[in-house]
């Protein structure tokens, strides 16, 4: 039997796109996936459980870790660290499970950087289009709030790029059977199988 290993799903998006509304619906539908706990240096606060919550580690760990290449990305805070340990990640993929990642678009170019294998998802607002029609078309707006709207509309789509997969999220339920027939279909993709077949293979016949 094919021990299939799981799949890192990082879900990314510009700042207010509904990243979080659509990974927690996605997750009261699809009990199979492990989000993916982050690290951080901020003390723990009550109620909030290590390795549930966060992990947390002392700044001179978390710098320990920087230099050992050991988070899949990172970023500080009000002065404390935040980032994804690659260990877990590793761990938890080994076993068979699929790791979902929300973040911040910074975030996801650092982990492609990290863990390129990974598949990068990219939550797009509905509103982009209606927003580029209607400031040409109301024709009100003065030109330098106009270009300046396009500007910021033209630096989201240019992050596309490094994203595997793109979801409009234009009604939360959509967008999450979206993102469910992405898991499915890379797991169904010729080159993995192909890879864990082999595996078999060699072993059987040395």
């Amino acid at each position: 039997m094919i021990k299939e290993k799981g799949i890192l799903f990082v879900l990314s998006g510009p700042s207010g796109v509904g990243k979080g509304t659509v990974r927690k619906a996605l997750f009261e539908k699809d009990t199979e996936l492990k989000y993916s706990i982050s690290m951080t240096t901020r003390p723990i606060r009550s109620g909030e459980q290590e390795g549930m919550d966060y992990f947390y580690r002392s700044k001179q760990e978390f710098e320990q870790m920087i230099r050992n290449n050991k988070l899949l990305e990172y970023a500080e805070y009000v002065g404390n660290y935040y980032g994804t340990p690659r260990d877990y990640v590793e761990e938890t993929l080994e076993s068979g499970k699929d790791v979902f990642l929300e973040i911040e678009v910074q975030g996801a170019l650092q982990v492609k950087e990290n863990f390129p294998e990974g598949v990068f998802i990219f939550l797009f607002p509905p509103s982009l289009d209606e927003l580029k029609n209607r400031i040409i078309n109301r024709g009100t707006e003065t030109e330098d709030l106009v270009r300046n709207r396009l500007l910021a509309a033209k630096e989201e789509i240019e992050m596309m790029d490094a994203y595997d997969y793109v979801v409009v999220n234009d009604e939360v339920e959509t967008a999450v059977k979206k993102v469910q027939s992405i898991v499915r279909s890379e797991h169904c993709k010729r080159e993995r199988v192909a890879k864990q077949y082999k595996k078999i293979l060699e072993a059987e016949l040395g």
